[in-house]
């Protein structure tokens, strides 16, 4: 089974656009949203395309393949939008046989674990940098950001299969990788 994980669109109909072109060609089996779906944020400058509400019609014409998060950003207005749940702080997936702790990273965060087990696996968004390490037996993944890079990484989203994370760009180029042992 292959996930394909994306976070902090903040209400880019460009980034959304050219993430689901990749997904078309990654062909993941779910689509993994890590939050931050259609508002911008007060610290963030307006990204490429800013239209959240055709972000939100974009988003619901997959609704069937996605698994989502809440983001800092956003709130029980743009669920009212949306027609998939979005509102749970994290979920748990259980996936090649691994526990995988999803979240935005606002709460719980890589600086910030929950009590997990190891080689469980942590992801989350939020900090819109990507990460593939493993800290004190803790798999800590962020896939960086679809539409607000930070810290000159560029746009990207993330792949989990056959027991490799790997962080992508838009150019196919790999950011950060690690395999599960």
């Amino acid at each position: 089974m292959k996930l394909m994980f994306i976070s902090d669109i903040h209400g880019s109909l460009h980034w959304l656009r050219r993430v689901l072109e990749k997904a078309e060609i990654e062909q993941p089996d779910q689509l993994i949203f890590l939050g931050d779906y259609m508002y911008h944020g007060p610290r963030n400058p307006l990204p490429e395309e800013y239209n959240p509400s055709e972000v939100a019609n974009t988003l619901n014409l997959y609704k069937n393949k996605i698994i989502a998060v809440r983001g800092n950003c956003d709130s029980e207005v743009d669920q009212m939008l949306l027609e998939f749940p979005m509102m749970a702080d994290y979920i748990m997936l259980y996936h090649e046989g691994m526990r995988i702790y999803v979240t935005h990273g606002h709460g719980y965060s890589i600086d910030n674990l929950p009590l997990l087990q190891p080689g469980d696996v942590f992801i989350q968004g939020h900090t819109h940098v990507p990460v593939a390490d493993l800290q004190d037996h803790i798999y800590v993944l962020n896939p960086g950001s679809v539409a607000l890079p930070k810290e000159d990484y560029p746009n990207s989203y993330g792949i989990l299969e056959h027991g490799t994370f790997t962080v992508k760009d838009f150019d196919d180029n790999m950011i950060k990788s690690i395999s599960f042992s």
